[in-house]
């Protein structure tokens, strides 16, 4: 691994002392994979790490939305690796329009960004669209780009995420992590310890999930691994909703432990916690940690 690509691993975890949880008997942990490297933090470097392995030195191409943190990460793995990255965005519309930060930040890294229908978009997994949409966005005298799904989520992805397991053997009962597109919450689960559980906080409505991480652990171990369930209804709304309510909770969790709080993904993680800590979820003596993925 090149030393401007080299991880914080295994990432620091944190205690937290918390009335919300303390009051329960439950023992609020932070894994701060956000830690883990400054430019792909958390789950983005767990999950590009083997499939930039695997691309050996090809080009990149990848798919997201116009605020996705996977786009920004491959953009600078790119940019650290030298080698040249193109993102597929979903929305045409966003093509004459100026970049937003997230978007500017990808092209400032190099990224060809190429944007595409949403009903094209939705076409990404079909493999004709895929062969066809390759010549259209390969580089000049360069080979034929490594295709990382949307999120980064692949069987490589989720072998790559087995480490985070493996980090907490020992040390926690229950495991909480943010979902978007299943691959984090997949190796998760597969490389705890029998005993342990992993709880995934969908952060995207639409109930598909749990069939997701299902087919991403077929094709990376060839069943389902590890004990996993999800908890719905913490969304806000869907993919980069949020509500009131969660930004004053992130605000208040920030003021009290002095954490920066990412508010798409982490904060419902929290938010879902504490929900679900009030609620009796987890029995007195829980060692309950909460995956910190991402920074704000």
């Amino acid at each position: 691994m090149p030393p401007d690509l080299r991880p914080r691993l295994p990432s620091p975890l944190t205690p937290v002392r918390d009335p919300r949880f303390d009051g329960h008997g439950v023992r609020l942990l932070l894994k701060r994979d956000d830690l883990i490297h400054p430019d792909l933090p958390g789950n983005k470097w767990r999950k590009l790490s083997p499939n930039l392995r695997a691309a050996a030195g090809r080009p990149l191409l990848t798919f997201g939305g116009a605020y996705s943190n996977h786009l920004r990460a491959t953009a600078a793995a790119g940019r650290l690796l030298g080698i040249p990255t193109v993102g597929v965005v979903r929305g045409d519309e966003l093509a004459a329009r100026p970049l937003n930060p997230s978007l500017a930040r990808c092209a400032a890294d190099g990224m060809r960004l190429h944007f595409v229908s949403r009903t094209d978009y939705r076409r990404r997994h079909d493999p004709a669209y895929l062969a066809a949409l390759l010549p259209a966005v390969s580089l000049p005298d360069l080979p034929e780009p490594y295709v990382v799904p949307e999120g980064g989520s692949n069987a490589l992805a989720v072998e790559g995420c087995t480490r985070l397991g493996r980090e907490l053997h020992g040390v926690t009962d229950v495991a909480a992590v943010a979902c978007g597109t299943g691959g984090t919450l997949a190796g998760l689960a597969a490389g705890l310890a029998p005993g342990q559980r992993a709880l995934g906080v969908p952060v995207l409505k639409g109930g598909f999930l749990e069939q997701e991480v299902v087919r991403l652990q077929e094709a990376a171990f060839g069943g389902r691994r590890g004990e996993w369930s999800l908890a719905d209804g913490f969304h806000c709304g869907g993919y980069a909703r949020t509500t009131p309510e969660l930004l004053a909770f992130a605000d208040d969790f920030e003021a009290r432990h002095g954490l920066p709080v990412e508010r798409l993904y982490v904060a419902k993680t929290l938010h879902a916690l504490t929900v679900l800590t009030a609620q009796g979820a987890f029995p007195p003596g829980t060692r309950l940690t909460a995956v910190v993925t991402g920074r704000p």
